[in-house]
């Protein structure tokens, strides 16, 4: 394996070569550890041992390394895959130049504003998740979350250290600001409205992981496509991680589902009966399913949106694997979408208009995510047609429940039909969960599951373990 800097921030950017960056960065660090310990997980901070992936290295055994330790010690680091030679511009006005290494003063703020944005989506979700801990359904899924959780501390590390290298006092200063937000907070709240939302239950979880996450890998690879060299090889590595935790919603979502598909057999598929026997109905499923995947949806931007050309333009923000496109400038095609239109009276008409590609650039990414989604919506059902049921989970309309973007402040139903605002407020229960939904869930995980040879009525087992060892594993334990 490669041998990579392992002094107190391990590293593969030469940290000790560069020492003004690196005391900013260890100046940093004691902040950081601070925030971890007041906003990371609560409860399991000082005594217990979790079974980590910590990324020492960039090949296949340094980033794959597991280990017990206490989540504090956890060896955060900044991490970049290796460099690509001769790379170029993928896309947009300098299509076919070399790539910069060094930050063009022209594109100082644009990019300032996506490195931060992404980075502010690293901490908050850690401060949403914070108490999951306590109601965990096994010691396999309460490793899981504290995965989860240690690998955004270290994405929050990768962009911190991009502000630090190339923004000079702004990029401090920007750093330092992504410890002082917090989710949910009406003073100081995280900059994207999903990662304000209140993670609440385990099915929160598993669908936070499946959408928003999810949402994380699209504007990841969407980042690494960038002119802007460092920021793509640093969200290249990022991917790596980022995989997890959509496996962790996906496949925790595929364990709720097949436990209830086997309660709704034994109940003769009474969804009452369901929830009275301790399981999570589909059609509570399918309610924070609608939720999540609607959020998720808000976090690409606006259908119509001049700053997602600018991004394309420039060269600093690309489409999803470019290289299997076509036109790699984009600036004679038209994207066709349905734009809404208020008539006389309030009515909504949806008009199919098309628009300059450049300026869709959000939606062709929202595009490629919805399918992504979809993907595993599939997996879900055949998991329900594994059982013999005829009932189907399936994704709401792209404009459903929208509070950014064209269909914001408007209302349409999950197949994507206008409605109007006293429809929406009689029926929103039956299509977002419901206070009620929330505490029927909160009674089924009153109380954490550490046993190892113990799961959750509610959640069926995994298929395997972690790191090829036993899905009844001690994969946490608490230090004598």
């Amino acid at each position: 394996m490669k041998q990579y800097d392992q002094g107190k921030i391990p590293n593969n950017v030469n940290l000790s070569e560069d020492r003004r960056l690196q005391r900013a960065l260890e100046r940093w660090q004691p902040a950081y550890i601070d925030w971890w310990k007041d906003m990371g997980p609560s409860g399991f901070q000082e005594h217990h041992l979790v079974y980590l992936r910590t990324a020492i290295g960039t090949d296949a055994k340094g980033w794959a390394h597991f280990e017990y330790v206490k989540m504090p010690d956890y060896r955060w680091g900044i991490f970049l895959s290796e460099a690509e030679a001769n790379r170029q511009i993928g896309f947009g006005d300098f299509y076919g130049e070399e790539v910069w290494q060094e930050l063009p003063g022209e594109y100082r703020n644009p990019l300032r504003r996506l490195i931060v944005t992404q980075g502010d989506t690293e901490p908050a979700s850690v401060e949403q998740q914070r108490f999951l801990g306590q109601s965990c359904p096994s010691i396999y899924d309460i490793r899981n979350l504290f995965q989860v959780n240690v690998e955004e501390g270290r994405h929050l590390w990768a962009m911190v250290y991009l502000l630090h290298s190339f923004f000079g006092r702004d990029g401090r200063d920007e750093a330092e600001e992504l410890l002082e937000r917090r989710s949910g907070n009406e003073d100081k709240p995280r900059i994207l409205g999903a990662f304000n939302e209140p993670v609440t239950n385990w099915l929160d979880f598993f669908a936070f992981t499946m959408f928003i996450d999810r949402d994380g890998k699209y504007q990841l690879l969407a980042l690494s496509e960038s002119a802007f060299d460092p920021l793509s090889r640093t969200t290249r590595f990022m991917l790596r991680e980022e995989a997890h935790h959509m496996f962790v919603g996906e496949t925790g979502i595929a364990r709720i589902v097949d436990r209830t598909a086997q309660l709704l057999k034994e109940q003769k598929g009474v969804a009452e009966d369901v929830r009275k026997a301790g399981g999570i109905d589909l059609e509570t499923i399918q309610k924070t399913i609608n939720l999540w995947f609607s959020l998720a949806l808000d976090l690409f931007g606006s259908e119509i949106s001049s700053n997602a050309a600018t991004y394309f333009a420039n060269g600093l923000k690309g489409r999803v694997n470019e290289r299997d496109y076509d036109d790699h400038v984009a600036k004679d095609d038209a994207y066709r979408l349905q734009v809404p239109h208020t008539e006389n009276g309030g009515a909504i008409r949806l008009v199919s208009e098309e628009i300059p590609i450049r300026n869709a650039m959000n939606e062709v990414l929202r595009d490629d995510y919805v399918k992504d989604c979809q993907r595993g919506l599939n997996n879900w059902n055949r998991v329900l047609a594994k059982h013999g049921l005829s009932d189907r989970l399936k994704l709401p309309s792209k404009r459903f429940h929208r509070n950014q973007g064209i269909y914001a402040g408007l209302h349409f139903d999950p197949e994507g039909n206008p409605v109007d605002e006293a429809t929406w407020n009689r029926r929103r229960d039956e299509w977002v969960p419901s206070e009620e939904d929330r505490k029927f869930i909160g009674s089924l995980q009153k109380t954490a599951i550490f046993e190892p040879d113990q799961m959750g009525y509610w959640i069926a087992p995994p298929k395997r373990g972690i790191d090829g060892k036993p899905v009844n594993w001690e994969y946490v334990r608490v230090e004598a």
